[in-house]
């Protein structure tokens, strides 16, 4: 067991008890008594938060942060990104992998999701260094995967991840993906109750650019069509959707993962957060790769997704901190059946502790200032399943992964 001594906790000071992975007594500071053997973490000068769920990630694409930047979508994939990672051996993709989930602890998330290739890299990486993931296995016609190859790997595994890392089925795009095939790997999804992932009407060009002929639909009625989305469904981007799509979106259950950062730097489109609201859609936020962004801090994409919503809106009033915050967590735990993203009795003990003599956390309240004001710096210690994953700002192991990924980039 763990307790986190004299921790504010929303308007409270508190000690927290953690046992196993999980909060299992929330209470006023000195209120109840301690059970033998408990380490004991004094928390006084800390605030607590809920650490965060990034939803949609590649995180081995570190590799390529700052290789071609400023550039449009189709040509920024098809001319920079697609030929590097065509060289990518697994040993690059692990050592990337534990460098991104670095940079993820150190600015206080706890889980992404992933879609990549050399999913047991990512597999590994995520594991030994303790933090949370589905990674998923990736499904496409026009890039490099193998389908039977994917498909067994799914049937043999799925049992067996389900801790910390657990798998999910990632069919990329439309464009890369025949009908055909992502009709078999959303039944696949189905099968194995896993998560289905996809990037989905990213760009105004998406649709005319598919494997398949989607008979003038737009992509989200395209795939409602072939009848793959569900609530199994966590759609990355979905910029460009009209009212009946809203509606489908809503009636299959589908999250949307918003990934303002990426979205605004490749200038895809305009993302719709009032419609999405309205019409009752879950959302989540993730980062997308360090290519496209080019970091891996949520804590930014919480005040890019306010900004943005505000702006496009002309309604200051809309995505208040505490609902950015919700998405940026708990969305993104429930996207993927996850028990965590709250600080409460009975939830996974995920959580971020963060310092009150920081600066920008002071005056006024605390997560209006941590999603407008603050930065990463503001995080003390960082914990995941009930581990200390970062104390003090300190992370094990940090200076050999930061040096074996630097000796990686002098070889490439």
């Amino acid at each position: 067991m763990i307790l986190l001594k004299s921790v504010l906790c929303g308007k409270e000071v508190s000690d927290v008890l953690i046992d196993g992975n999980l909060f299992k007594r929330i209470a006023p500071a000195g209120s109840f008594e301690v059970p033998g053997g408990t380490e004991i973490l004094d928390a006084g000068g800390l605030a607590i938060l809920p650490a965060f769920y990034n939803a949609h990630s590649h995180s081995a694409m570190v590799l390529f942060r700052g290789c071609a930047d400023d550039l449009p979508l189709n040509r920024w994939l098809s001319e920079y990104i697609w030929p590097r990672e065509r060289k990518l051996s697994p040993a690059d993709v692990y050592a990337a992998s534990r460098y991104a989930i670095l940079e993820m602890i150190r600015s206080g998330t706890v889980f992404f999701a992933d879609m990549y290739w050399h999913r047991a890299e990512t597999i590994r990486a995520a594991l030994e260094m303790g933090v949370r993931a589905a990674v998923g296995v990736t499904f496409s016609d026009g890039l490099s995967s193998d389908e039977e190859k994917n498909v067994l790997f799914l049937k043999e595994h799925a049992l067996e991840y389900k801790g910390l890392v657990h798998l999910s089925v990632a069919a990329h795009s439309i464009y890369t993906v025949s009908a055909p095939l992502l009709v078999r790997a959303a039944a696949l999804a189905e099968e194995l109750n896993l998560p289905f992932q996809i990037h989905l009407s990213e760009t105004a060009e998406e649709a005319s650019k598919s494997l398949t002929p989607t008979n003038g639909k737009s992509p989200v009625a395209y795939l409602d069509s072939l009848n793959v989305l569900s609530p199994h469904t966590v759609a990355a981007h979905l910029l460009h959707v009209s009212d009946e799509d809203l509606c489908i979106l809503k009636a299959r259950g589908v999250t949307c993962v918003h990934n303002p950062c990426s979205n605004m730097k490749l200038a895809n489109g305009t993302f719709q957060m009032r419609k999405m609201l309205a019409n009752g859609i879950r959302v989540a936020l993730g980062t997308d790769g360090a290519a496209s962004n080019n970091n891996l801090d949520m804590r930014e994409e919480m005040k890019f997704a306010s900004l943005w919503a505000k702006a496009v809106s002309g309604d200051p009033e809309l995505l208040p901190a505490e609902q950015v915050l919700e998405m940026a967590t708990k969305n993104g735990a429930e996207a993927f059946s996850l028990n965590g993203g709250v600080i409460a009795e009975g939830k996974l003990a995920d959580a971020l502790l963060v310092s009150l003599d920081d600066s920008r956390l002071f005056p006024g309240d605390l997560v209006s200032n941590w999603v407008y004001a603050a930065d990463s710096r503001a995080i003390d210690t960082v914990i995941c399943d009930g581990k200390i994953l970062m104390l003090h700002k300190k992370i094990p192991r940090e200076e050999k992964i930061i040096e074996e990924f630097r000796r990686l980039l002098e070889n490439k």
